[in-house]
């Protein structure tokens, strides 16, 4: 367990109280580590902090915030640090995907939603956390992004060029911040089995549709994913950063 071993700790995820920030939480403070539940509603992030407390007491608490306010995010990270000291893990992990269609569709406010959400949050996010960080010369970033952001798409193109500067927003970071030992990646999972993505998997049809041609034959669950960022944010992953790791059944090969 050495490797990945998270104990002393602190890390902030966004977007957990369901799904793939969830399944991180979980499985990192499973690994050790303080976390911090984070959603827009109150009620779903007390819940799942609760279930791991249960688990594991004292490793979580729940604090409310919506990624499209800067304000929300220092409250989040500011309650961290009164909770546990310290922020030494940050994941990255709330989007949003207000649009479905054609890029010549897509309004000027949806496509702004889209951006500031998904690339804007994380600048701010990084930089509110890196100073802590570059004193102690020690810390982990993890930004998800998707395989999205690796193909084109008529329907959701405005997501996956959020998701495609996610990949650069790691690189362009890890260069700034990987010479005080903090490592900046990225994970790329494919099609995962959450309400985020409930229309493409929600029928046993359609189900069998979007996984026939995954090599694994099936699409992943959030879970799947947690595993690549206990990696990352352990010292298993102590000489990675910059990079994108795609988790997504062999669906991109």
């Amino acid at each position: 367990m050495e490797l990945f071993d998270l104990s002393g700790k602190v890390a902030v995820i966004t977007g957990s109280s369901k799904g793939i920030g969830k399944a991180i939480a979980e499985r990192l403070a499973e690994h050790g580590a303080k976390v911090t539940i984070s959603s827009r509603k109150a009620g779903p992030c007390e819940a799942v902090a609760a279930a791991i407390n249960e688990k594991h007491p004292g490793a979580a608490i729940a604090v409310p915030a919506n990624i499209s306010s800067k304000d929300d995010l220092q409250r989040l990270i500011d309650e961290t640090r009164k909770a546990f000291g310290r922020i030494d893990i940050l994941v990255c992990n709330a989007a949003s995907n207000p649009y479905y269609g054609p890029m010549s569709g897509i309004s000027d406010e949806a496509f702004r939603k889209i951006l500031e959400n998904n690339i804007i949050s994380n600048h701010w996010l990084v930089h509110m956390v890196a100073p802590e960080m570059i004193e102690r010369r020690d810390g982990a970033i993890i930004i998800i992004s998707s395989v999205g952001g690796l193909k084109g798409n008529a329907v959701i193109g405005a997501y996956n060029i959020s998701k495609a500067a996610d990949f650069q927003l790691a690189r362009n970071l890890a260069h700034e911040l990987s010479p005080h030992n903090i490592r900046v990646n990225c994970i790329a999972p494919g099609l995962v089995k959450t309400d985020f993505a409930r229309a493409l998997w929600d029928t046993p049809e359609a189900e069998a549709r979007s996984s026939s041609g995954t090599p694994l034959r099936r699409l992943g669950e959030p879970d799947d994913i947690a595993g690549a960022a206990v990696f990352l944010a352990s010292r298993a992953g102590a000489w990675m950063t910059g990079q994108a790791v795609v988790v997504d059944g062999g669906a991109t090969i």
